[in-house]
C-alpha cells in the first residue's frame, strides 16, 4: 500500500483540494464510507458490497505470527497443515474469510487482532493475519512467516455508487496509474449533449450525397457561366 504516493500526484495535480488520509479499522472502513466520512476508502474483500463500488487492487499473503523463538521462525515457509497441533487464535475482527483457523481453538476469542497480537507475545498462541496487518503490529520479540492452505484477503479501492463525484473519479484514477491526461472515468458535465456517433458506410453516404450535389452544383454554375459568356460574345444578328 503507497497511499503517501497517492497524496504527491493528487497536491500535484489537484493543489487546491486537500486529501486527507484517515485511519479506521478494516471492520469499520465501509460503515465509514456509507455515513460520508470518507470519499472513498480500501476495504478487505469479502464485504457487504450492496450500495458501494469497489475495484479490486490486489492480493495479500497470508502469514503466521509467532514469538521470535518459536519452531515457525525456522521455516521460510509454513502449512496450514503444520500448525495442527498449534493454539491459533481467531480475533473477534478477524479479516479472513474462514469458518476458523487451522489448528486448536483457544478458550476464548480475542476482541482484536491488536489483542490478539499481545497474546502471541505472551506466548498463549499463534495468529494468522494478512501480511500488512502484521507489519503494522510488529513487535521485536515476534516473527512472522507466510502459511500456505489458508484463505487469502483481497483489498479492493470503494467508494459509494451515489457518489461518484469528478474528484472520486480522480482519485480512483490515481490509484490505478492513469497519466494526467487520461480522460478514462471522466464523466460528461450533467445536461452536455452528446455527439452522435455513426459508423461504416451509413457514415459515409451522407458526405457522398453532399459532394454529388456540390458537384452538380458546380457543373450547373460552370455551364451557366460558359453559356451567358457565349451569348455575350456572340451577339445576335438583326434579321
Amino acid at each position: 500500500m503507497t497511499p503517501a504516493k497517492w497524496v504527491r500526484i493528487w497536491n500535484e495535480r489537484l493543489p487546491d483540494v486537500p486529501l486527507t488520509l484517515l485511519q479506521v479499522t478494516a471492520a469499520d472502513a465501509a460503515d465509514e464510507l456509507r455515513g460520508g466520512g470518507a470519499d472513498a476508502g480500501l476495504l478487505r474483500l469479502p464485504a457487504d458490497r450492496t450500495d458501494l463500488s469497489a475495484i479490486p487492487l490486489y492480493t495479500e499473503t497470508t502469514v503466521v505470527v509467532a514469538p521470535k523463538d518459536h519452531l515457525v521462525a525456522a521455516f521460510d515457509e509454513v502449512s496450514a497443515e503444520d500448525l495442527a497441533d498449534e493454539i491459533v487464535l481467531h480475533p473477534l475482527d478477524d479479516t479472513l474469510d474462514w469458518a476458523r483457523p487451522p489448528g486448536r481453538p483457544a478458550l476464548d476469542r480475542p476482541a482484536t487482532t491488536a489483542d490478539a497480537i499481545e497474546l502471541v507475545a505472551a506466548g498463549i498462541g499463534l495468529l494468522i493475519v494478512p501480511q500488512s496487518l502484521a507489519r503494522l503490529y510488529h513487535r521485536r520479540d515476534l516473527t512472522y512467516r507466510p502459511v500456505t492452505g489458508t484463505p487469502q484477503s483481497r483489498v479492493a479501492l470503494s467508494w459509494r455508487e451515489d457518489r461518484t463525484t469528478d474528484l472520486v473519479d480522480d482519485f480512483i484514477g490515481i490509484v490505478r496509474g492513469r497519466t494526467v491526461n487520461s480522460t478514462r472515468g471522466r464523466r460528461p458535465a450533467a445536461g452536455a449533449p452528446e455527439k452522435p456517433k455513426a459508423k461504416g458506410k451509413a457514415a459515409e453516404k451522407p458526405r457522398e450525397k453532399g459532394q454529388a450535389a456540390a458537384g452538380r452544383a458546380a457543373r450547373r454554375t460552370a455551364g451557366g457561366a460558359r453559356g451567358g459568356a457565349a451569348r455575350r460574345g456572340r451577339p445576335r444578328r438583326r434579321s
